[in-house]
């Protein structure tokens, strides 16, 4: 009887303790939700902070180790703008030589072409000049010829055998006194007579006085020497 106790006691206990297990096992949980949180987007304009640190960084200088082979590209950098450099100097050199040289022909050519316009301007006004001399003197001696002529013809006889078609050109030598100091008889007339006659007319007259108020340079131009033809019907210097 007691042990039958023991058996219903223990197994209660069991029972009991199954079904505390049991109960706790299926206690309902309580749920729990979780909400996200919103978070309100807003735009960040971030392009100035970037400039300014990229301004920032370009000026800031730049302290990392420089390898061998950038140290040599820098150093070929450098010796590439100093020939560019130097070949700018150059060309503007050049440049400038090629425009002083322009310059300096343009002023010889121009002084070249104002010389041949006054040496032709001169020498157009030496030909006027001379012109007029010339048209001066040609009148100047006409007027002395005509008192040669007029002196001549008045000491002049015409022999008896002078004939019509007779002339005798003869050359008489003067000196800036008028005085004559030669006769050559040029050209004979054919007759001994007529000849004769022209020299006693230049002998007769002897020094012509009006040409010692001539200019020394018209008498050395026309009258060192004058030529005369002489004939019955006229008498022609």
């Amino acid at each position: 009887m007691a042990y039958f106790a023991g058996v219903v006691f223990s197994t209660m206990l069991h029972m009991l303790v199954v079904s505390a297990l049991w109960i706790n096992w299926y206690q309902p949980t309580e749920k729990v939700f979780i909400q996200p949180k919103y978070i309100n987007a807003e735009l960040v304009k971030l392009a100035p902070i970037e400039q300014k640190r990229s301004s920032e960084t370009a000026n800031k200088p730049d302290y990392r180790p420089i390898k061998q082979t950038d140290k040599n590209q820098v150093t070929r950098s450098k010796e590439d703008e100093g020939k560019k450099a130097t070949k700018r100097k150059e060309l503007e050199a050049e440049k400038e030589k090629l425009e002083v040289d322009r310059k300096r022909l343009k002023r010889e050519r121009e002084a070249q072409l104002r010389r041949a316009r006054e040496a032709e301007w001169e020498e157009t006004l030496a030909e006027a000049e001379a012109q007029q001399l010339a048209e001066e003197d040609e009148r100047a001696a006409n007027s002395f010829r005509q008192v040669i002529q007029r002196r001549l013809s008045e000491n002049w006889s015409r022999p008896p055998s002078a004939r019509r078609g007779m002339e005798t050109h003869i050359r008489i030598a003067l000196v800036p006194t008028g005085r004559v100091v030669g006769l050559t008889i040029i050209e004979s007339s054919g007759d001994i007579a007529f000849d004769r006659s022209v020299e006693q007319a230049v002998r007769k007259v002897g020094q012509f006085v009006e040409l010692q108020t001539m200019d020394s340079r018209l008498f050395e131009l026309k009258f060192r020497s004058v030529d005369v033809a002489f004939s019955p019907e006229d008498l022609r210097l």
